[in-house]
């Protein structure tokens, strides 16, 4: 029998280093450039981005009720219109800044939170003035007020030299259009008899043009504004718009590709005017239409519903505890309820949107 050799400490240490060293390059997807930092993220926006501000206003855009957060940390709903967390919590997880991004109107909220970033969006929102007053939501415009009240805030806390570091160098989100086009437009008809469709997207991008310069005035230099989705392929535009098949509905899509040219043509002509600012288009049209036509390929079942009650066209107070039907396997649904993706769906369209912003931010 062979002399048995016991391995030196030394020679034991060195695979657990290569385990460890290929356990966090595995982790660490998001590539950043040496010597940059993002220290916040925050948020403004509609539904896809909300965490809890439309819980205590009055308005029935909510959904601080179950089932939704029925996979969130303990199974709480909170105010995120998903079965679990939204992109902006995913964002600040990958960029190791913490693991949810609260709303910046949650009573619980401490001091800390403030210097990591808040979200200020509310569900039901949009570029379009009217779209909030329908919903009786927060608008953009006061989503401004907050953050203003925000900084004030912030500079008691860490001083007026590190308020200006934060803001020089976080991540701002804009998150909105959705509910311009599937609500105000096509749905309530508001302002379908004033603007066709080449009409309307240009209101809703001048809008966006005035809200962006506003951020801008106040300091935030790194933003980043995510385009409109194929909103006729969601599962309730299907069902109002897409007749007795449930087919995408295309005058939705045609409207949402418009809007996204000039939002992107917009943010381009950003770089020049304010040319210390990072302005960064973020397509996330084609990467979930790719998910909705190719749905197997990332480990889905169901496109076309939501895992929410019929899936038709339950969403918010339509999408509670009375909903019987609701799905047990979430993790088969691109959807969670007849408007928002499944936490699922956005932990796989997430990490590629936030290289292409941290790509244009740093490039």
């Amino acid at each position: 029998m062979g002399m048995i050799i016991f391995p030196s400490s030394s020679t034991l240490l060195l695979p657990r280093l290569l385990v460890f060293a290929l356990f966090a390059a595995a982790k660490a997807l998001i590539r950043m450039p040496e010597n940059e930092t993002i220290p916040a993220v925050i948020v403004f926006g509609d539904s896809i981005v909300d965490a809890g501000n439309n819980n205590d206003i009055r308005t029935i855009i909510k959904c601080n009720f179950l089932p939704y957060g029925r996979d969130f940390d303990g199974g709480v709903p909170t105010g995120r219109f998903c079965n679990g967390r939204i992109p902006s919590d995913l964002i600040a997880e990958e960029l190791g800044i913490k693991d949810t991004v609260p709303a910046y109107l949650d009573p619980t909220l401490k001091p800390q939170d403030l210097v990591t970033g808040v979200t200020f969006a509310s569900g039901g929102t949009g570029y379009d003035p009217i779209t909030p007053k329908l919903a009786s939501v927060i608008s953009l415009g006061d989503q401004l007020n907050y953050f203003k009240e925000y900084i004030v805030k912030l500079k008691a806390i860490v001083g007026e030299d590190k308020t200006n570091f934060i803001l020089a160098k976080s991540m701002f989100l804009v998150v909105a259009g959705s509910d311009d086009i599937a609500n105000t437009y096509f749905f309530l008809r508001a302002r379908k008899l004033q603007y066709d469709i080449p009409a309307y997207t240009d209101l809703m991008v001048n809008s966006a043009a005035e809200f962006i310069k506003e951020l801008y005035g106040l300091g935030a230099r790194r933003i980043g504004v995510l385009s409109t989705p194929p909103i006729g392929c969601v599962p309730s535009q299907r069902t109002l718009g897409g007749g007795i098949e449930r087919e995408c509905a295309e005058d939705y899509n045609v409207a949402a590709r418009l809007f996204n040219n000039k939002l992107s043509s917009l943010l381009n002509s950003f770089r020049t005017s304010m040319s210390d600012g990072r302005f960064v288009y973020i397509d996330v049209y084609y990467p979930l239409l790719d998910l909705i036509q190719n749905p197997k390929k990332s480990g889905f079942e169901v496109a076309n519903k939501g895992c929410c009650g019929t899936g038709n066209i339950e969403v918010s107070v339509l999408c509670n505890q009375l909903s019987s039907s609701t799905c047990t396997d979430v993790d088969k649904y691109i959807f969670w309820d007849s408007f928002h993706p499944t936490e699922k769906a956005y932990k796989i369209l997430v990490p590629p949107l936030l290289q292409k912003i941290i790509n244009g931010f740093f490039s």
